[in-house]
């Protein structure tokens, strides 16, 4: 049973998802400090607040935090644009390079007209 556990830990999947995990915690650091440090103080400049978290409206003694809500929206669109931009489209760019050509596709009436003429040519043979 610890072998099996051992084998398990080591399996390639895993460590490659513990790598990853790991990989991704420190690229959302990375972007989070760039959109907390650098694009937050721009857009809070717009709204004329020096700290962009702390705008704020109240309804009935109850406060709504938008800019907090605003702040992670943010966070999130620059994470998924420097996934996008960094990761998803080299990859993309890469497995394009090393793909055999594809066959062309072929319409249905292709499809139909070889399917018939095989068709036929069981029927013909003995």
């Amino acid at each position: 049973m610890l072998k099996e556990f051992r084998d398990f830990l080591l399996r390639g999947n895993l460590v490659t998802l513990a790598v990853a995990f790991v990989m991704g915690v420190a690229f959302a650091a990375v972007v989070t400090s760039f959109v907390n440090d650098l694009v937050m103080p721009v857009i809070a400049m717009i709204f004329g607040k020096p700290e962009f978290n702390q705008l704020t409206f109240t309804i009935n003694d109850a406060v709504f935090r938008y800019g907090a809500f605003l702040t992670a929206v943010v966070t999130f669109v620059a994470i998924a644009a420097a996934v996008f931009l960094f990761v998803v489209k080299p990859v993309d760019a890469l497995l394009a390079r090393t793909r055999r050509p594809e066959e062309k596709a072929i319409s249905d009436e292709e499809r139909r007209h070889r399917e018939l003429l095989g068709a036929l040519d069981r029927l013909a043979a003995p």
